[in-house]
């Protein structure tokens, strides 16, 4: 037998033929694997963060090159660009804390979170018309003349009445006072003052800076998103300006009724003029609202305004609001806020319908008021004492 039939005969025998018309030997039963139950996700995430703390700690070798490493890129740097552009740790550069101006108004300051307006920032106040945006603007300014700050009024709208500045406390004679005759004239000597020693500049308002091009042309041309367009190439200028700067640049602007972009018929909204440049740049906008009047003897004495934090870069993201009385021709009711708050905070105490105030009793609150307005040494030791205890924490 050759080599051929003894292969066939091996692999015959091995594999032998299927019987036809023969049913097949009927197979044992495939074991069926079960999968183990689905992990809870309690249990997923306990092993997601064994996974990560896992990783192995870096050990004291590669700890020392990487500072080393980082020394030499940050010594580079210091040698290849300017002082502004090197890299330092916070905590040895700036302070924890930011400086502020007050507002004038204890329930607006405690409502900002930090106390007042931050300096070397932006701050855009808006809101309708008589709803007090000029009257806190006037009172930031008195409260930084108080500190000894030089401050600039930019009045774009040809409405500064000094005689009402003075009323509230502005010392008009040390008050830099601009009307210039177009936006670029404006927004540069904004852009000047701030690289200067100035404490608070007031650009009154926004909504009035008119563009060269607008001045000199036709009052029935149409010249598109001029205006929005010259505060975005301003704004970036004035901005480099002033992170290197401790002013603190306050833009009063107005508001204007719009149709939604929706397909709702009848449906508005409020937006604020010069494009939305402004509201990027700006660390704290608020918004004023006039609520109702004040009377006193059934004649109108004041206005009472709400003013509603919409950003607020210094502090939590709380939209917060404050409730402010202003007196006609006097500005912010100063001594009614401080009595309210001293009195709620135990800096004041109150026995019925009276106040104890220096060591003296005051029958009612018309008199307490009456008091702390005669007396404006007591009424800013009052004030100096409600702020230290409410943000000197």
């Amino acid at each position: 037998m050759n080599r051929v039939a003894c292969l066939r005969l091996r692999a015959s025998a091995a594999t032998p033929p299927f019987p036809s018309r023969c049913r097949a030997a009927p197979q044992p039963p495939r074991s069926v694997s079960r999968l183990p139950p689905r992990a809870s996700a309690s249990t997923t995430e306990v092993d997601l963060q064994l996974d990560y703390e896992r990783d192995p700690p870096i050990d004291d070798a590669k700890s020392l090159e990487k500072e080393s490493t980082l020394n030499v890129a940050v010594s580079q740097l210091a040698s290849d660009f300017d002082r502004e552009s090197n890299l330092c740790l916070e905590r040895f550069s700036r302070t924890r804390r930011a400086s502020v101006i007050p507002t004038g108004s204890l329930k607006l300051d405690l409502a900002l979170g930090i106390g007042g307006l931050p300096k070397g920032r932006m701050v855009e106040i808006f809101g309708k018309e008589s709803s007090g945006k000029t009257t806190l603007a006037l009172h930031v300014i008195k409260e930084a003349q108080k500190s000894g700050g030089c401050c600039a009024y930019i009045d774009a709208e040809n409405a500064f009445d000094p005689s009402f500045a003075e009323a509230i406390g502005v010392d008009t004679e040390k008050l830099l006072i601009a009307q210039p005759d177009s936006a670029e004239n404006s927004l540069s000597i904004v852009n000047t003052l701030v690289g200067g020693s100035i404490d608070v500049v007031v650009v009154d308002s926004v909504a009035a800076l008119i563009p060269k091009c607008e001045l000199e042309g036709e009052i029935h041309t149409n010249y598109g998103e001029t205006q929005s367009r010259l505060m975005t190439r301003a704004l970036r200028k004035i901005q480099y300006t002033l992170s290197r700067s401790e002013t603190l640049i306050i833009f009063v602007n107005q508001v204007r009724t719009r149709r939604s972009s929706k397909e709702i018929s009848g449906l508005y909204k409020e937006v604020a003029c010069g494009g939305n440049a402004l509201g990027f740049y700006a660390a704290i906008r608020v918004r004023t609202s006039r609520k109702e009047l004040r009377y006193t003897d059934d004649q109108a004495t004041g206005i009472g305004i709400s003013v509603q934090i919409i950003k607020n870069k210094l502090a939590p993201a709380v939209l917060k609001e404050a409730g402010i009385d202003i007196t006609f021709g006097k500005g912010i009711a100063y001594e009614s806020e401080i009595l309210e708050m001293a009195s709620s905070h135990g800096v004041i105490v109150k026995e019925g319908c009276g106040y104890w105030i220096n060591g003296e009793f005051l029958t009612d609150k018309a008199a307490a008021e009456k008091f702390l307005l005669e007396n404006v040494t007591v009424a800013d030791d009052i004030c100096g004492t409600m702020r230290s205890q409410l943000f000197e924490r």
